[in-house]
């Protein structure tokens, strides 16, 4: 359970996967694995999912995750954390039980802090650009440096290392990595990412 979280925090960077189509879910992934990522969050059919679990050394997160079913899917789908976009406490149970690390979105500090609360070992914080950046991320700290946080939404390649400094645990980027991108140009991308995060902090 601890190894999934443990390699987010050793590497910095999650790359995030929102599409709908499988295969264009699985050839994005792909990409992202051969630049270098090594923990991925689908946003993807749990098809998706489980093809891209077959990597060993690759932790893929499922995310969209609101309901139970949704959580077991995943969990049945090999997914290896699952990921809430909202303050989801009635997953907590189920998490726990499975021994999955289970991730919540804040976007407040009060949020964030409930999230805390429930032993949440990483709080997404989101959409992090229109919150204030990594500015936001330092304020919410500054009380609370406690916290374990990983901002995504509209993040920047050069932005990754600013959040790194104003306290994150690691950064999300997703569309940022392989929109309007060939298959080639997104592993580029995430090797460009993966350095960045790597010399980050």
């Amino acid at each position: 359970m601890r190894n999934a979280i443990k390699a987010i925090y050793e590497n910095k960077l999650v790359g995030i996967v929102r599409e709908d189509d499988k295969d264009k879910a699985i050839e994005i992934a792909k990409a992202y694995i051969e630049g270098g990522i090594k923990i991925i969050e689908m946003v993807s059919p749990n098809e998706a999912v489980r093809e891209i679990a077959k990597n060993e050394d690759i932790v893929v997160a499922k995310g969209g995750i609101i309901t139970r079913e949704q959580a077991l899917d995943a969990i049945n789908a090999n997914a290896k954390i699952l990921i809430s976009p909202i303050l989801q406490m009635g997953l907590v149970k189920l998490s726990s039980g499975y021994k999955i690390p289970l991730i919540l979105t804040a976007t407040t500090p009060n949020e964030a802090y409930l999230a805390w609360q429930v032993r949440t070992p990483l709080i997404k914080i989101y959409p992090v650009k229109d919150l204030g950046g990594a500015r936001y991320i330092e304020e919410i700290l500054r009380p609370m440096n406690f916290l374990n946080v990983m901002p995504t939404g509209a993040i920047k390649i050069e932005d990754i290392e600013s959040f790194i400094k104003a306290g994150a645990i690691a950064v999300g980027l997703g569309r940022e990595l392989y929109l309007n991108k060939t298959y080639d140009e997104i592993k580029e991308t995430a090797k460009h990412a993966v350095e960045i995060a790597k010399n980050a902090g």
